[in-house]
């Protein structure tokens, strides 16, 4: 069990678990529930989203771990080889894709399965060193149907997406597990195809821009976005998307398997625009074919950051300006544009909260309300509410940081904690924020003998099945009592399921809304989804006109008293 004790005291004795003693002035402190042994040098770790097992990226390969037991189960080694990246996705019953990125930008695919790890597929494989592919990033979608990886060489970037053979896979780990070991056979496994190489918009234009014609949306667009985007490298941003309406040109797909990505969403540094592209409408036996996005969402600004709601119906972009669009994938519209008035430099990211209502009156609001965080360069954190027929309401949860180690270098909204966030600092301060209500919920604290691992960059997982957080830790070098396994780092686990403090947080999560969704066949049925939402929010929209010219007339009301005082005086 995890104990409590009150914060900034973190050198006092443990309290025991469940005894809680609290001030007014004090927040409770949350210290560890348990810590396991970690290999040496782990660099990453990723857990399950079905809760049993922990693949952690070192030196020398990566590892996989019973979650409860936190106990090895299966390695895979190669010596001179350091993992970065790693992610861990559950393809079937028993069976699981890893996603990882070495410190030399090589992407590899494994299969794992009866504590056995087997190499799939080496994604940027070298054939030539003078051509070679750098990996710099590489994500698998939920359920190991795609992956998309960001890949550089000689200055160029772009983005490769690929159809996964999980069907092939499993019938030759069959073969494979059905072997003699004592054969030492090596598997051949199937290759994954490529279905889209996505590049910055008019870096594979032909035409000079002042003969393109302005009339074309999609060159329009391009053009401005080569226009305005500098001469350094661009990078890229992705999103999978599930199904949710209806996608431009699926006319004949009436039904959309509720986790299989149907798009991917793309931005580049220095753009204007969201870029949509079907994974459903990719040309046969052309993989040199430029592909043209089937959704363009302009916007106003620079994009700065973006984030993608659970159910992906939502996406919300961060702008130059102070400005942030959420757009409505069903409607093609935007849901919202808010101005962060008080935003003191560049949002650098932006992120939605886990929130849902308490009970199922309040669906209907629920699903036209957005909650977001935006965190800018200066280190100011605020928190936007907004939504169609809603008024927008901002706060600010925390100041421009005075010092540079009080900067927050993690964010994570905590997937089975209602409205709560992971807050990291670069001072290795670690705590729960419950962003609606503006309050620090807890702090967590390592044992006094150790600290948070390289707080600029933790390494960390939250598993939402057990209800945990799990994360490394190394021996304080301060500390004058070693323990017994030297400096080995730690992996230290809190339980959040059974502290009273963060208890009243755990609320039934609700079905994911595209679940629930159909998607319209035709442009009719999308116009007659778009009107029947109109009607049902009509009450929520007059409430917020009211609103506003309430707001306006005690302005204009202000504004007279102020001249009327200036004539007079």
């Amino acid at each position: 069990m995890c104990s409590t004790n009150h914060y900034p005291s973190p050198d006092s004795e443990m309290v025991g678990a469940g005894k809680t003693e609290t001030t007014r002035k004090q927040t409770p402190t949350l210290e560890l529930s348990s810590a396991a042994q970690l290999p040496e040098s782990s660099n990453c770790l990723s857990c399950s989203e079905d809760g049993r097992y922990l693949s952690m990226g070192h030196s020398r390969g990566l590892s996989v771990w019973c979650a409860t037991s936190f106990v090895c189960v299966a390695e895979w080694l190669q010596d001179s080889l350091e993992i970065m990246c790693i992610q861990i996705i559950r393809m079937a019953e028993a069976v699981y894709l890893l996603g990882t990125v070495d410190d030399m930008g090589v992407a590899r695919i494994f299969e794992f399965h009866s504590e056995a790890v087997h190499l799939v597929s080496v994604v940027n494989h070298m054939e030539n060193v003078n051509k070679r592919r750098i990996c710099l990033a590489l994500e698998l979608s939920e359920g190991g149907d795609y992956g998309a990886a960001a890949m550089s060489c000689k200055g160029d970037v772009w983005l490769e997406v690929y159809h996964l053979p999980l069907e092939a896979w499993l019938k030759e780990l069959e073969r494979t597990q059905s072997q003699d070991p004592s054969e030492h056979v090596d598997a051949e496994w199937s290759h994954f195809s490529v279905v889209l190489k996505i590049r910055p918009a008019g870096t594979t234009l032909h035409e000079p821009l002042k003969d393109m014609k302005t009339t074309d949306f999609f060159t329009h667009c391009c053009s401005l976005d080569v226009e305005s985007s500098s001469s350094c490298q661009r990078l890229c941003t992705h999103h999978f998307l599930l199904p949710c309406g209806q996608l431009p040109g699926d006319s004949k797909k009436k039904f959309q398997p509720a986790g299989l990505p149907v798009a991917v969403c793309v931005w580049w540094s220095g753009s204007h625009n969201l870029l949509q592209y079907s994974l459903h409408k990719v040309p046969k036996n052309k993989p040199d074919v430029e592909p043209i996005p089937d959704v363009i969402l302009p916007n106003a600004k620079e994009i700065l950051c973006s984030a993608v709601s659970r159910c992906t119906q939502y996406i919300v972009v961060g702008l130059e300006g102070a400005m942030v669009y959420v757009w409505d994938r069903q409607s093609g519209l935007p849901l919202s544009v808010v101005l962060v008035s008080a935003a003191d430099s560049a949002f650098f990211r932006v992120q939605l909260v886990n929130y849902w209502p308490e009970s199922a009156d309040d669906l209907q609001m629920f699903t036209a309300k957005v909650h977001l965080l935006v965190l800018c360069k200066s280190g100011a954190i605020y928190s936007v509410t907004t939504g169609r027929g809603t008024q927008s309401c901002t706060m600010q949860l925390t100041e421009r940081s005075k010092d540079s180690k009080d900067l927050p270098t993690v964010i994570a909204s905590v997937p089975f904690l209602h409205s709560l966030s992971l807050m990291v600092q670069r001072n290795g301060k670690m705590f729960l924020q419950d962003v609606i209500n503006q309050t620090t919920v807890c702090y967590l604290i390592p044992p006094a003998s150790h600290l948070f691992t390289t707080p600029c960059k933790p390494v960390y997982a939250l598993s939402a099945k057990h209800k945990t957080l799990l994360i490394q830790g190394d021996q304080d070098p301060s500390c004058s009592a070693l323990s017994e396994g030297g400096n080995q780092s730690q992996l230290f686990i809190f339980q959040f399921g059974e502290i009273d403090i963060t208890k009243k947080y755990i609320v039934p999560l609700p079905d994911p809304p595209q679940q629930q969704t159909v998607c319209c066949v035709n442009l009719e049925e999308s116009c007659n989804l778009y009107l029947e939402q109109r009607a049902q929010s009509v009450d929520e929209r007059n409430n917020a006109v009211t609103q506003t010219w309430t707001q306006l007339q005690e302005t204009a009301v202000t504004l007279q008293q102020q001249d009327g005082s200036a004539t007079a005086s």
